[in-house]
């Protein structure tokens, strides 16, 4: 059965299951569940696994150290309600500060889809956006669900 049709239950087990364990516990649960998503949807064969994920796992790990970076910058500025407090001074140095890391974040996914087309047909590259896309849309989708309920 392919793991698209068993991403939803898994997400409801997962969310069931973890939601006693901390936060570490559910960010690898979800981890392994978009990597078989992924791999699913880009039908790696086992040679281009061993070759894709070591390339994708770096880019991810990078991406989320530049967001926690941008986030940081933000909350370390001000607390709620004190964005009013800010000169423009200030203010004009957060905007550079978070466009660096825009930046960078931008130049991070250039050098990953060069990395990649060593490894992947084209095709393949583009359904990972999609495939990325898809997965983080059903587990939005599961959380606010989760939330409901």
């Amino acid at each position: 059965m392919k793991t698209k049709f068993l991403l939803p239950f898994l997400l409801l087990f997962v969310s069931t299951v973890s939601f006693s364990q901390g936060f570490r516990g559910k960010k690898e649960k979800v981890k392994a569940l978009k990597v078989a998503y992924i791999t699913d949807e880009l039908n790696l064969t086992p040679e281009e696994a061993q070759r894709f994920w070591p390339i994708y796992n770096a880019f991810d790990d990078k991406q989320a150290e530049l967001r926690h970076e941008k986030m940081k910058a933000i909350l370390d500025r001000f607390e709620p309600g004190s964005v009013e407090k800010l000169s423009e001074k200030e203010a004009s140095s957060l905007l550079i500060q978070m466009e660096l890391i825009e930046d960078n974040l931008f130049a991070l996914r250039k050098k990953f889809i060069k990395e990649l087309q060593a490894v992947l047909p084209a095709k393949k590259i583009i359904r990972l956006k999609k495939a990325e896309d898809d997965f983080n849309r059903q587990l939005l989708r599961q959380m606010r669900d989760n939330r409901r309920g």
